[in-house]
């Protein structure tokens, strides 16, 4: 009988690429990931591993059972939820990737929902940049993921993982106010000359904000960038630069930018994803109906 916990190392190495790599990401030292692994190659009877330089490479008998590996984990992950389906009340830990505005918009409200209605549930956050926190919930280190989309800029999809719509939110244009030295602006196109603040290179918001001001007959003077959304808006109430800003960010403060709309009335969509293996699990169910209630009344009181 092969050891599932040799196979799940098998397939966090096809994953992971290096021993390193692995034993980083399952807290295990490296001596210790090539020792099991090096038992699995004698349970199997068959090389699973080849040095290619400083790096190992799978064998294809070890792709074999890599894609067995799989079947494996998902057959236990629906087994787990099944049974935590069976109680009377919703317990575990369930582990939560979620990007900038929605962990300050939503999580607080959808964590006190599940503290208040579901005690016995830990809920472990990390902010996480979406594409990569999607990618690392379909290889198992996060259980649900809270995501964006932007107009244009598909999300990755990954086998095996649900999307769920939560909410959409319109993007504006984040003006400073009147009183500041930017003249005023009435239309992206009045902001071709101004400084602009967005996010770094490779973010789906600054490929959504370049093509936009591209569209407008213009490129933009990207003279400050930051993931920080929050030091944008003080860029911004400074009257430092102009940006565009979905309206999530504004959820439960006050501020005296001046929003216009935009050509198209251009929305973002947020999503939740979860390995379908794992979506009837009680405790990811209870959250992801508390970050919808959250997400409902948030956008009521914008």
């Amino acid at each position: 009988m092969l050891d599932v916990k040799r196979l799940r190392l098998l397939r966090e190495l096809h994953i992971r690429g290096t021993l390193a790599g692995v034993a980083e990401a399952l807290n295990f030292s490296p001596s210790a990931v090539s020792q099991q692994l090096s038992l699995l190659e004698q349970e199997t009877g068959v090389e699973l591993l080849r040095k290619v330089g400083r790096r190992v490479q799978l064998t294809p008998q070890a792709e074999i059972l890599v894609g067995h590996a799989e079947e494996l984990l998902d057959i236990l992950e629906r087994a787990e939820a099944d049974l935590g389906a069976s109680l009377t009340t919703v317990s575990g830990t369930i582990r939560v990737a979620v990007f900038q505005s929605a962990a300050l918009a939503l999580m607080p409200g959808a964590l006190s929902t599940m503290r208040r209605e579901h005690p016995e549930v830990r809920v472990e956050m990390v902010q996480h940049e979406p594409e990569t926190a999607l990618a690392e919930t379909w290889a198992r280190d996060f259980d649900v993921v809270v995501a964006e989309q932007y107009p244009a800029h598909a999300a990755p999809r990954h086998p095996g993982l649900d999307r769920r719509e939560l909410t959409t939110d319109a993007i504006r244009l984040a003006c400073p106010p009147v009183r500041t030295q930017i003249h005023e602006v009435q239309r992206i196109e009045d902001a071709a000359d101004l400084p602009w603040v967005m996010e770094p290179q490779g973010a789906a918001s600054r490929h959504f904000a370049e093509q936009l001001c591209r569209r407008a007959g213009f490129e933009p003077d990207v003279r400050y960038q930051t993931a920080d959304l929050q030091a944008q808006i003080r860029l911004i109430e400074s009257g430092n630069a102009v940006a565009l800003i979905p309206d999530l960010l504004w959820a439960g403060r006050e501020t005296s930018c001046r929003l216009l709309g935009l050509p198209d009335a251009p929305q973002r969509t947020i999503f939740t994803s979860a390995r379908q293996s794992g979506v009837t699990r009680p405790a990811i169910v209870a959250f992801r109906e508390a970050l919808g209630a959250e997400a409902e009344r948030v956008f009521d009181a914008l």
